[in-house]
């Protein structure tokens, strides 16, 4: 029974500037299926764009005037520089919106922007960005005038402003509720005034009585909290829940009843069944007892309510995301670094789905496994995966799409390329992988076809003995084997890397640094990103971490967040020591530098020399094993159906009946030729290779060819035209 409940999703300050963070769509688009009645919004955008304005300016201008903190020499800068910037914020914010495109010419010349600190940086602009186009420099240089702005805000007046956090610093691992607490009870700040302006007209036009606020990080939290305590002080009849990436995985132990001062109900893990839950309780139809995964305040303490009987929504029934109310138009696409991954995160407006709940590995002993978001593994059908691409792009009318997948599963991922081919979409599309085996070169070359653009995937520590303590269930050699894989279709290749995981060496580290400097000196490997070591309290690490040589600082969990834990590793090395070096070596090597330089050039301390041989990455791809195949393996032809012809070849006074395949793909033609007895029964049977039909296995085609024509598929297959088709675009998957 649909609930007569309104409710209004929010995302408190901040996630992205480029593309909605996709939990209120998820939830809306649920809500669509039982008929519930939902709006929502993105509270981050709403303060960027009051705030970035002329009017919003202003405002800034004079608050920094009169504060009394003692001013750098780069904030009077900013501020003798007031009325250029009122001048041009408006077209900037336009231009980032791509609706002012032309400004890209004036920008660019580097006269039209003021410029203070962070342009400081651009003196390898030239270097960074190569002979990338007017459009992507114009947009680096109004991003970096934004985050100028963005440092003014936070060094005069906000010290918690920050356009992808806020006050993430009270939220990173507090075991108490006391700092957020003390600052929420504080003066609003003059970012928390513009957002009490911004909800203020949501509350009013929505009149909701439930508004739930969904929390993806810590620096989300203290916007919430904010939000929270503005609604509960103007519209103390609307009921709050807060639910997200952060309760889930900090608030499960908690024990400090001063948070439901700002929200009624905190719902753990997936919401959409304790979401519905709670709106039939509002409406009186379900006990506070029946209630699922939802954390209250029930007689002057927390409660932990997981009584109800009603089973999670399967993820095949959790509707379409509905991106209705967030307008996407009004978001900016900017070019913060030149990682060419994290440009894909912030550039460009990407639908958000997700092809599978959970992992399927679930392995990996750093990794949140016991939590339900990682360890409940369902996967959906290709069909309706392609079924939500249709309904978002006839929405939003945005054909790109992030698939935010623990890790996509290849099988599936072959089966959602297959569709979008049989149904010509033309879309665009990335995600995150394990690198499986699987990815084979044709694989690889299908998921190119269908759009892929990019994947991401954990390399951690490019090390054999530490993988297998991670579980990852790889090998150094098998990640560049398949990294070479993506990369020779077209796909770009993101590495997530590790250092310091408990017992690693510091000669561990300068052979795992070899290990990547040669993935990108052979280019198998566009990008990356390093990041140390944190152990969590969901990990197996983290439940055990003698078992894996560290020992946890932490005797216990506290009353409020309960996630990371500070720890020893008595048999590793000093991890912080590399943060710099492993860096700085990897911004160059992004951008095929520095990979003649000595590893010691990276590091002011001396190191160890690698043991790995200058070779282990060229020989693991030459000794790539390519696409294996067996009966079960699928056939699919990915280009346009040839033009089949026949002709007679003279040769020695004898005359040959042959038959020409005519390929035309989008970017040349090629020329397969066979018999006439080849060419005749091939071509009778080559609808079954095309995307529109169900895809043929190896041994379903060899029966289908030897029982249709004279000559067998033995034969076919060592000719000289199969192995031209193969190369151009008869993939086995």
């Amino acid at each position: 029974m649909a609930s007569s409940i309104k409710t209004l999703l929010l995302t408190p300050p901040f996630t992205q500037l480029n593309t909605p963070y996709p939990a209120t769509a998820y939830l809306k688009g649920f809500l669509n299926t039982i008929d519930g009645h939902a709006s929502q919004a993105d509270l981050g955008m709403d303060v960027i764009l009051a705030l970035f304005t002329r009017k919003g300016l202003i405002k800034l201008f004079e608050a920094a005037s009169n504060s009394t903190l003692s001013k750098t020499s780069n904030e009077r800068r900013i501020l003798s520089l007031r009325d250029e910037y009122l001048s041009t914020i408006e077209p900037v914010i336009t231009f980032l919106q791509n609706k002012n495109p032309t400004l890209a010419y004036s920008i660019a010349e580097r006269d039209y922007l003021p410029e203070a600190s962070r342009f400081e940086q651009l003196d390898d602009l030239e270097w960074a960005f190569g002979h990338l186009g007017i459009q992507d420099k114009a947009r680096h240089l109004a991003t970096l005038y934004l985050e100028d702005l963005a440092d003014f805000i936070k060094n005069t007046i906000d010290p918690y402003f920050g356009f992808s956090r806020y006050a993430e610093r009270l939220s990173l691992s507090v075991q108490s509720f006391d700092p957020l607490y003390t600052s929420l009870n504080l003066a609003p700040s003059f970012t928390d005034e513009i957002l009490f302006e911004c909800i203020q007209p949501r509350m009013e036009s929505e009149k909701p009585g439930l508004v739930c606020l969904s929390v993806p990080f810590p620096g989300n939290l203290y916007g919430a909290l904010r939000c929270g305590q503005y609604i509960k002080a103007h519209y103390p009849e609307v009921k709050l829940a807060m639910g997200g990436g952060y309760p889930n995985t900090e608030l499960r132990t908690l024990k400090d009843i001063r948070i439901f001062e700002f929200v009624d109900y905190i719902t753990l893990d997936d919401g959409e069944r304790p979401l519905q839950l709670l709106l039939d309780h509002l409406e009186g139809a379900c006990e506070t007892t029946n209630l699922k995964r939802t954390l209250l305040l029930q007689n002057g303490a927390v409660k932990y309510i997981n009584d109800s009987t009603s089973p999670d929504v399967p993820f095949s029934h959790t509707g379409t995301p509905d991106y209705e109310g967030l307008e996407l138009s009004r978001y900016l696409s900017v070019i913060e670094i030149t990682n060419p991954m994290h440009r894909l995160w912030s550039d460009g407006r990407w639908n958000k789905l997700t092809m599978a709940h959970g992992c399927y590995w679930k392995k990996c002993t750093f990794c949140d496994i016991s939590l339900d978001y990682i360890k409940n593994y369902e996967p959906i059908s290709a069909a309706i995966i392609c079924d939500r691409m249709e309904d978002q792009i006839s929405q939003t009318g945005e054909t790109g799409f992030h698939f935010v997948d623990e890790a996509a599963p290849p099988a599936l991922m072959r089966e959602v390329a297959i569709e979008i081919l049989k149904r010509k979409l033309k879309v665009t599309w990335w995600t995150n992988i394990r690198f499986e085996k699987r990815f084979t070169p044709d694989l690889c070359r299908l998921l190119k076809a269908s759009g892929c653009i990019a994947v991401s995937g954990g390399l951690e520590v490019a090390s054999d003995r530490l993988l297998e303590k991670i579980q990852k269930g790889v090998t150094v050699a098998q990640v560049a084997q398949v990294a070479d894989n993506f990369t020779a279709s077209g796909i770009m290749v993101h590495a997530y890397l590790m250092y310091g995981f408990p017992t690693q060496t510091e000669q561990e580290t300068i052979d795992s640094l070899e290990m990547v400097r040669q993935l990108f000196e052979l280019g198998v490997i566009q990008s990356g990103f390093w990041h140390q070591f944190a152990m969590t309290a969901h990990s197996p690490v983290g439940m055990t971490p003698e078992a894996f040589g560290a020992k946890s600082l932490l005797a216990e969990a506290g009353s409020f967040a309960h996630n990371d834990l500070p720890h020893e590793d008595p048999e590793g090395g000093d991890h912080s020591l590399f943060s710099n070096g492993l860096k700085k070596s990897l911004f160059n090597y992004m951008h095929g530098a520095c990979f003649d330089f000595p590893l010691q050039e990276w590091f002011d301390f001396e190191i160890p020399d690698t043991t790995v041989s200058e070779f282990d990455i060229e020989m693991a791809i030459q000794n790539n094993p390519g696409t294996p195949v067996s009966k079960g393996t699928k056939l699919i032809w990915i280009h346009a159906r040839p033009l089949v012809s026949f002709y007679t070849k003279k040769q020695k006074g004898t005359q040959e009946s042959k038959c020409k395949f005519e390929i035309h793909t989008n970017q040349s033609t090629e020329i397969a030729v066979f018999t006439e007895a080849q060419g005749k029964t091939l071509d009778a049977l080559f609808e079954r290779l095309m995307p529109n039909s169900n895809t043929p296995t190896l041994d379903e085609f060899r029966k289908s060819y030897d029982s249709a024509g004279s000559e067998k598929f033995d034969k076919l297959i060592k000719s000289q035209g199969w192995q031209t088709i193969r190369k151009t675009g008869l993939l086995f998957v």
